[in-house]
């Protein structure tokens, strides 16, 4: 059974940083692409970042270039998203995704996904 289970979600100030991470089981990690999305209410999931399989390449929604950063960890099967600099506008549910037909360069994975973790960023 795959499952993707996200954590590391909550309430932070403007400016604070959060560590989600996505531990993963049921599928050959190393040959999947991975990412990250997000859903504020009212509005569409969008992309966030995403890695290649085996994290040649990676992806960074221009909102988030240079704030957020994708990891992988092939010891552990699990896919984190660090996020500094956080935004009120950064507030919305965070999903973490695993496609192995996936672009993680261009964030495109629609194959398996977690339940998502709230992230609050108050102002």
């Amino acid at each position: 059974e795959v499952q993707l289970v996200e954590s590391g979600g909550g309430l932070v100030q403007a400016g604070g940083s959060l560590r989600l991470s996505c531990a993963t089981s049921g599928f050959t990690f190393v040959d999947y692409a991975l990412g990250w999305f997000r859903q504020a209410p009212g509005k569409e999931r969008e992309a966030v970042a995403c890695i290649s399989s085996a994290s040649t390449l990676k992806y960074y929604a221009a909102s988030v270039k240079g704030r957020f950063t994708v990891s992988a960890d092939y010891a552990d099967h699990s896919v984190s998203l660090a996020m500094d600099d956080l935004k009120p506008e950064d507030t919305a549910v965070y999903y973490c995704a695993a496609d192995i037909w996936g672009d993680g360069s261009a964030c495109r994975l629609d194959e398996f996904w977690g339940q998502g973790t709230q992230v609050t960023v108050s102002s």
